[in-house]
């Protein structure tokens, strides 16, 4: 079965707060964003709180504007579709989190963008010693598929989240 393939974070080197996902889903790889699935409302509650609009790079760049990185847990694994109970642990692989945060000193928080991304964090980074002294945040999942929280539930815990420095 095919692996799928992460991509490189959105970051600034002054980023203090990063964001993170599991893996991006088919829709997110074909169209290679973060986020890309029309349902998931990743950019919509960033627009919310922070004013981000515009194409993709513009949204990014507001991101980084705003001290936030995003990435996700997985670098690559083998999942079938897009749900995240689909991933594969045995052939998860895990970012090089050890090198981003030695690249981003002034990251101190980090978000988990729904239950499954802290799961594969605590397991495949934690585990190895990696950013055990950060602050961390578990998140509701801005994807369809996390429905039993309202659209406005989740801007609530995310502002709550991203907004409380």
């Amino acid at each position: 079965m095919e692996r799928s393939e992460g991509f490189p974070p959105v970051a600034q080197p002054d980023a203090r707060i990063l964001i993170l996902g599991s893996l991006p889903g088919d829709r997110s790889i074909a169209e290679q964003q973060y986020y890309a699935h029309p349902q998931n409302a990743f950019w919509r509650i960033m627009r919310e709180l922070f004013g981000i609009d515009g194409d993709y790079e513009e949204r990014c760049a507001r991101l980084s504007a705003n001290g936030i990185a995003l990435w996700d847990v997985l670098h690559s694994s083998v999942r079938p579709g897009s749900m995240d109970a689909d991933i594969q642990l045995s052939s998860a692989a895990a970012n090089d989190f050890a090198g981003f945060f030695l690249a981003h000193p002034h990251v101190n928080k980090v978000a988990f963008n729904g239950k499954k991304a802290e799961q594969l964090f605590v397991r495949l980074v934690e585990s190895d010693g990696v950013a055990t002294s950060l602050r961390r945040i578990a998140l509701p999942s801005t994807s369809p598929a996390y429905a039993s929280m309202s659209f406005s539930g989740k801007v609530v815990a995310w502002r709550n989240a991203l907004t409380d420095e």
